[in-house]
């Protein structure tokens, strides 16, 4: 008797758990993302944030950017490489980073300082910065080359910052019903265990609608100091991510609950050697990053920069970076780096947009054109940038571990790119990689694999503590 019992239940759940998985796993009907409607939406919410507004600032930071490349061009203390006609890299002139495979001791320090004529500015783990008061940065390689403790001798090199019922949010934020934001969070709004890092020119911690969100940063210019940010940069960045939504104030963020550390590794006109931000990254992984954004960067490759990536991505964190803002075909590091989700930005149209970098090294889009969102000093702005692209997708991958912590880092990059819009015609990937990001579609895939009969399944995992 206690036999058919249990079959008969066993029979009902399983009857119960197929009416609900066809029902609640059944994928939404993918909409007209860029249906006449839509668009026509869009297209009035841009043209809120082109005309002047007393609540939210429309800063050029594609322009700001020209004009800080311009300063760094003609400051003598600055050096710099020609890729080509268009693009360069700069970095610190008489300065180098090296890399020690072994520990070297006190009397070793002082004979360097000695033989460069100079000093050791700063270390972190087993890379440290050299400045000489006489040497070329070239000359100061050749030195360390002839040293077999030395595993690399580099320049200095500069990053650049690569740029619900909310007040704002049905007048000027295009940009979460074109990736299907809200229909996404049907199925998860984030998890307050899975973190996100901003790698950046640090956060407002003081700021209305994101100061519930941060947990404890880092400062790697001043470590005794907190990472507030002085630039706009980094807390526009963030605001993307973490906003509070459904507050009733200011913009809606893309994910409810999880949690922003918040890591400052660019000054207040947003520069930052690739010492500090490798130490940045390094601190993040350390502190329970489990998705880390980067919206900075360089074109020339950094080996201390490279080890940092590798670090983090041993730990098993998603890594996520802007694709430069030139309109160029010069990989950007560290976009361009092996395993580094690179990200182009497009407009309200779905469109690419002119100043994004593109080539192979570009592995997904999402929108970076007239961007409202959190600023410093307890403001918002409008934004257009690569950098503004880049944390709609580090948010979807905080929103994809949410559902599913244990998934690896490249899971969580394979659900992206395999979820991404679809489209009429074929779009060239130099420009969209994979294409541009569907949250929906990506959140119900990470959910089905997690949970393949649906509420049934969640059920099950929660009874028997799974």
């Amino acid at each position: 008797m206690r036999r058919r019992v249990i079959i008969g239940v066993s029979i009902f759940l399983l009857g119960i758990g197929a009416v609900m998985m066809a029902n609640l796993d059944r994928p939404s009907r993918e909409p007209e993302i860029y249906s006449r409607a839509g668009m026509d939406e869009r297209r009035v919410q841009v043209q809120n944030l082109q005309h002047k507004s007393p609540h939210i600032q429309k800063v050029d930071t594609i322009q700001a950017n020209e004009i800080l490349k311009k300063r760094l061009n003609n400051d003598p203390s600055i050096q710099m490489i020609h890729h080509n006609a268009q693009d360069k890299s700069h970095y610190y002139a008489n300065e180098v980073v090296v890399d020690f495979s072994t520990t070297p001791s006190g009397t070793s320090l002082d004979k360097i300082a000695k033989d460069i004529d100079g000093a050791l500015k700063e270390k972190h783990n087993s890379s440290y910065i050299f400045k000489s008061y006489s040497k070329t940065t070239t000359e100061l390689i050749q030195y360390f080359k002839q040293n077999h403790q030395i595993r690399f001798a580099e320049p200095h090199y500069i990053y650049l910052q690569n740029e619900v019922n909310d007040t704002y949010y049905q007048n000027y934020q295009w940009n979460l019903p074109a990736i299907r934001t809200e229909v996404g969070w049907n199925v998860t709004r984030g998890s307050k265990k899975i973190k996100i890092a901003v790698v950046d020119t640090g956060v407002d911690l003081n700021h209305p609608d994101l100061s519930r969100r941060l947990t404890k940063g880092y400062n790697a210019l001043s470590p005794k100091d907190p990472p507030q940010d002085d630039n706009g940069h980094g807390t526009h960045v963030a605001g993307i991510i973490a906003s509070v939504p459904n507050n009733g104030v200011g913009v809606a963020g893309i994910t409810w609950y999880n949690p922003i550390i918040p890591v400052k590794v660019l000054n207040s006109e947003g520069t930052g050697g690739s010492f500090d931000v490798s130490k940045g990254i390094h601190w993040a992984a350390d502190h329970g990053a489990d998705v880390i954004n980067l919206s900075l960067g360089n074109y020339q490759p950094s080996a201390v920069m490279e080890e940092a990536i590798r670090y983090a991505m041993k730990k098993d964190v998603v890594v996520v970076s802007a694709a430069g803002n030139d309109n160029s075909s010069q990989p950007s590091f560290p976009a361009a780096y092996p395993g580094v989700l690179g990200v182009a930005a497009v407009d309200w149209e779905g469109r690419r947009a002119p100043f994004s970098n593109y080539g192979d090294y570009i592995d997904i889009a999402a929108p970076g054109v007239h961007i409202a969102s959190t600023f410093f000093q307890g403001q918002y702005a409008s934004l257009s940038g690569t950098s503004m692209a880049a944390p709609h997708v580090s948010a979807l991958a905080g929103l994809i571990r949410s559902i599913d912590p244990n998934l690896r880092n490249t899971e969580v990059m394979n659900i992206m790119t395999r979820t991404t819009q679809q489209t009429e015609r074929p779009r060239p990937a130099v420009y969209y990689g994979n294409g541009v990001i569907d949250n929906t579609s990506a959140l119900e895939a990470a959910y089905r694999r997690k949970y393949p009969l649906g509420r049934t399944s969640e059920w099950f995992n929660q009874f028997f503590g799974r």
